[in-house]
């Protein structure tokens, strides 16, 4: 009775082994196949991420380039349109000119001419005004090269005077409070 429980032992336990082995064996078959799947994973899942990059940058890329294109052509109709609104404005003055040198060639009266001249010129004033364009009044000030261009020095015996603008030869203009064009002036010495 010993030997055949020893027996029923033996096969129970060879039968044990068996199955472990078996279940090992299909575990280790199981993950050598998930092992190769998964390396087969890898290598479609490197290619696949590559030409998605790839597709990603391509695209990115062509839009940057039509962006680019866009902003280039939005500029340039900018520059190019960007005097309409002021030109637009000037024209009224140049009807204005066009009817005082019509009225200029029967008129004797000097003091309508300069008069009209005056009106003209206060208009167009003050439409440069509400466009930005500022004045400078250099006459009294001290030279200053970032506002004034020198075009001549004068001596002068007034201690006051030395260093200071005495003439204005050419009016200088600022736009949004930028130089537009530098006022010529004769600096005393």
């Amino acid at each position: 009775m010993a030997v055949k429980k020893n027996k029923e032992k033996a096969k129970s336990t060879s039968a044990k082994e068996m199955n472990e082995k078996s279940v090992d064996n299909s575990v280790n078959g199981a993950k050598d196949k998930s092992t190769e799947s998964v390396k087969e994973q890898k290598e479609i899942s490197a290619d696949d991420k590559y030409n998605e990059l790839n597709d990603r940058f391509l695209r990115l890329y062509a839009e940057f380039e039509n962006f680019r294109k866009r902003t280039n052509k939005e500029r340039l109709d900018m520059i190019t349109n960007a005097n309409a609104e002021l030109l637009k404005d000037l024209i009224p003055i140049i009807d204005d000119f066009e009817r005082a040198m019509a009225n200029n060639e029967s008129s004797e009266d000097i003091v309508a001419i300069k008069e009209g001249f005056s009106l003209i010129y206060n208009k167009y004033i003050g439409i440069m005004e509400t466009k930005g364009l500022q004045v400078m009044n250099a006459k009294g000030e001290v030279f200053d090269p970032e506002f004034h261009e020198a075009v001549a020095n004068m001596p002068t015996d007034d201690q006051k005077l030395k260093g200071k603008i005495i003439d204005d030869v050419e009016k200088g203009y600022l736009l949004n409070e930028k130089v537009l064009r530098y006022a010529k002036v004769v600096v005393g010495q």
